[in-house]
């Protein structure tokens, strides 16, 4: 069977000690923003809850919040708002669905939190596993502005795809997507029969906070049509798995 992973955007790091000017720079990977909330309150209780008093290594902490945020909220890509703070990882935490963007965030918030620099990371795909729904409202199955995370972890950049929860992946037929902290997990490049699922056709690289502007704009020029808050209210009121449900 054909791969459930695509690492062609890997970036790896060959030595695996940083200078100390690399070390300055990776501070900003460890901070606190608005987005990266890592000194909420919320942040600290739910990332003490998944590890426990347990003696972990960092590559350990990330796999282990890793299926915490993949499986804590149901993905649905239709809760998309323009609002600020919906991209921020309390925000998500707080929510019983979300997204891509959200998602990954919050587990960078936590992985913050945690001492493990972490950065958003941005590409647009073509998604053949969305509902005939969703591909309708948004007239085509590429989607602009999909999120990843890249954790720093044993001296180089692993990416990190917490979006489809365990849940979604099996009413779709799709295998849920692993991560074990060194080997990058990105989106499933086929489904459990062989065909082609998830295709990278952009990478907008990697950033130290949500790029708030840049997102929104990329989103208004992608998909014009949903512009007008009627259409944007009547998104809010559907879901993916409900979709999945319907189109059988």
């Amino acid at each position: 069977m054909p791969s459930t992973q695509i690492c062609k955007f890997r970036v790896k790091l060959t030595d695996k000690t940083i200078s100390k000017n690399e070390a300055i720079s990776m501070q900003q990977y460890l901070k606190s923003t608005s987005y990266f909330d890592h000194q909420s309150p919320e942040i600290k209780f739910f990332a003490d809850e998944v590890l426990g008093r347990g003696d972990y290594s960092d590559k350990e902490i990330a796999v282990l919040l890793y299926y915490a945020v993949r499986d804590g909220s149901a993905y649905n890509p239709y809760v998309f708002s323009i609002e600020a703070n919906s991209m921020a990882g309390t925000y998500c935490l707080a929510s019983a669905e979300s997204y891509c963007i959200p998602k990954a965030v919050l587990l960078g918030t936590l992985a913050r939190h945690k001492g493990i620099p972490a950065r958003l990371g941005l590409a647009d795909v073509k998604n053949h596993i969305s509902s005939i729904q969703l591909t309708n409202f948004l007239r085509t199955n590429v989607f602009v502005m999909h999120g990843y995370i890249e954790l720093f972890l044993e001296g180089q950049w692993v990416k990190a795809t917490p979006a489809f929860d365990a849940k979604l992946c099996e009413k779709i037929g799709v295998a849920t997507l692993e991560f074990d902290g060194t080997n990058d997990s990105v989106f499933q490049q086929y489904n459990l029969d062989g065909n082609q699922e998830i295709e990278y056709v952009a990478d907008h690289g990697t950033f130290d906070d949500v790029p708030l502007n840049f997102i929104l704009e990329s989103i208004a020029k992608a998909y014009p049509h949903l512009a007008s808050p009627e259409v944007m209210d009547e998104l809010h009121h559907q879901s993916l798995a409900s979709d999945l449900d319907v189109e059988g």
